[in-house]
């Protein structure tokens, strides 16, 4: 194939195309002209008034039905959520969940279900909700990014409240803080020294940290560490010892842990008749349900004395016993055992006790010293 025939293709391909062009412009009116007061009169004139009332109609038929299932699904939905979340309270407050946490998973519960029953009504108006969910998602995924440290405080601040590590009141060691647990937040814990200090330490750490609860157990035991010089009686000291414990009332008495239990009760746990018998509609509806709490009490406390048999029990005598022979003192550890509430006052007391009444029994307190000997004259 010449040039010369390739040129002649290609022109004659040219001319098609603008016959085509030309063809089609040739059906479209020449100029503006052509439209006419008397043609637009005729095309008002014919056309279907009709069909435009029926399809406003049919909309707005349509529009009200939609509206209409809208208004009805969120009055359901509506009245759904308050029974449901009346019936979680009723339930939370029966069970004695934390006035912290109860509100806020109540509050959680009540804006969840909110913003999910106003995504159904907004779907059934018609209005496409895929846009709403993914700014949602966004805003989330942005405020998250955000508020990493604090959203790990909030879920500390949840886990806290759930399993209970400490409770208000605790005395509590965490790191190199010690106080009493005065609030717990959702993002921190305040606690009070005994300087009457507030210290708030964000829940993040508390949750994952190693937390000191001096308050988890009724009884506490105390120790002391006398030292008393080489050749005094260690009985003497023992008896005189023995007697200051026994005769402080803040101690306690000598036996086993099944001798004290009124000090391990716990009265949160006992829901009395009158207790019950006042209260709002939940209360009142829960008492429907007393032989079923009835049988679930029982079959926790038989649990409870299954657990209870197995562990170790406690001998709360006190005791005095040589820990070491030292340089210059025989170390005595006296060891006895009070509650929670009378550590310190127990502790000051028999301190002072110790340090009076062993000398006047002839137990002398020694302190560091050194014995030379020097040799003859050579």
């Amino acid at each position: 194939m010449t040039l010369t025939t390739i040129l002649l293709q290609s022109q004659q391909a040219v001319a098609d195309s603008l016959a085509n062009l030309t063809k089609k412009f040739s059906t479209l009116p020449d100029s503006l002209a052509t439209v006419t007061p008397q043609k637009i009169h005729e095309g008002i004139k014919n056309f279907n008034w009709n069909e435009v009332i029926n399809q406003l109609t049919d909309t707005g038929v349509s529009l009200a039905l939609r509206i209409l299932a809208a208004v009805v699904v969120f009055i359901v939905g509506r009245f759904l959520i308050i029974k449901t979340h009346n019936l979680l309270r009723s339930i939370m407050v029966s069970r004695d969940v934390d006035r912290s946490l109860t509100t806020f998973l109540l509050s959680l519960f009540k804006i969840t279900f909110f913003f999910i029953l106003a995504i159904i009504v907004i779907s059934i108006m018609g209005i496409e909700t895929s846009s709403f969910i993914a700014i949602f998602a966004s805003a989330g995924i942005a405020i998250g990014m955000a508020f990493s440290g604090t959203l790990q405080n909030f879920a500390g601040g949840v886990l806290i409240l759930l399993l209970k590590p400490y409770r208000v009141g605790d005395y509590i060691e965490f790191e190199t803080h010690k106080g009493t647990v005065k609030e717990i937040q959702i993002f921190h814990t305040i606690i009070t020294t005994y300087n009457n200090e507030s210290i708030i330490i964000p829940n993040g750490g508390l949750s994952t940290g190693t937390i000191n609860n001096y308050s988890r157990e009724r009884a506490r035991r105390l120790e002391w560490r006398v030292a008393i010089s080489y050749g005094d009686d260690v009985d003497v000291a023992r008896e005189v010892i023995l007697n200051i414990l026994n005769s402080n009332e803040l101690l306690l008495k000598p036996g086993t842990e099944n001798d004290h239990k009124h000090i391990h009760e716990d009265s949160v746990d006992n829901n009395t008749e009158e207790t019950q018998a006042k209260g709002s509609w939940y209360k009142r509806w829960l008492r429907r349900h007393k032989e079923l709490q009835a049988k679930a009490a029982e079959w926790r406390e038989e649990k409870r004395l299954e657990l209870d048999e197995k562990m170790p029990k406690l001998d709360y005598t006190p005791n005095v016993n040589v820990e070491s022979l030292d340089d210059s003192s025989v170390t005595l550890v006296v060891r006895a055992w009070c509650t929670h509430a009378n550590y310190w006052p127990a502790l000051y007391q028999v301190n002072e006790a110790i340090y009076k009444q062993l000398p006047k029994n002839g137990i002398r307190f020694p302190f560091p010293q050194l014995d030379v000997h020097l040799g003859g004259n050579q």
